[in-house]
């Protein structure tokens, strides 16, 4: 039978050097959610290697009825280079979908839309909201600016008026079926690489 088994076994051979690796994973395998460069490294060393060359974009979340989406976002976001991830409201989210992503990811909370602004504001963000509004423009013309926070409401619901109020733009993703929308998870995906082919393309 094929071996399905993730990640390694214990080390073979001499151990390597560094202050980056865990000597219980060396000893027992590294069975986590990693990139196999970061095989047997301490959790925090694989922290700080993935905010050291994150591309500088954050996602923030509405999680007013805790959505069950948010794990899966939370994952889409570590793989797509978001520095951060704010979550605006509730603080507890299943975190089944993050598949432990966010030991990696700075993943913080505001208990009302006001303290998140005012957070974004002082660091000199720009909120650009997604959903399906009649004041919403296409995704796919927009033009992301760099420094963009991007936001995303709840399933089903969307963006609260009050965070509607507060972003600097609100675009929509373009569909083509007879469904209304789309899942939050998929959308914040398309709109997180929406992002990263404008900004990162040519590197």
């Amino acid at each position: 039978m094929t071996d399905r088994s993730i990640g390694v076994g214990p080390w073979q051979g001499k151990w390597p050097e560094g202050d980056h690796f865990d000597a219980e994973l060396l000893a027992s395998g590294d069975r986590r959610n990693v990139l196999d460069e970061y095989r047997y490294w301490k959790r925090e060393a694989i922290a700080e290697a993935i905010a050291s060359h994150s591309l500088g974009y954050e996602i923030a979340i509405e999680n007013l009825g805790h959505d069950f989406n948010i794990g899966s976002i939370v994952r889409t976001a570590n793989a797509l280079g978001a520095s951060s991830v704010h979550i605006v409201g509730r603080r507890r989210w299943n975190r089944r979908g993050a598949m432990v992503t966010d030991r990696y990811l700075p993943v913080d909370h505001f208990s009302e839309v006001d303290s998140f602004v005012t957070d974004v504001r002082r660091r000199g963000r720009t909120l650009v909201g997604i959903d399906i509004l009649d004041e919403s423009t296409p995704l796919e013309t927009a033009q992301l600016p760099p420094n963009a926070v991007l936001v995303f409401g709840e399933e089903g619901a969307g963006l609260s008026p009050a965070m509607r109020a507060q972003c600097d733009a609100i675009h929509h993703i373009t569909q083509y079926g007879s469904t209304r929308s789309m899942n939050v998870g998929h959308a914040a995906a398309i709109a997180m690489w929406a992002w990263v082919t404008t900004h990162k393309t040519g590197d």
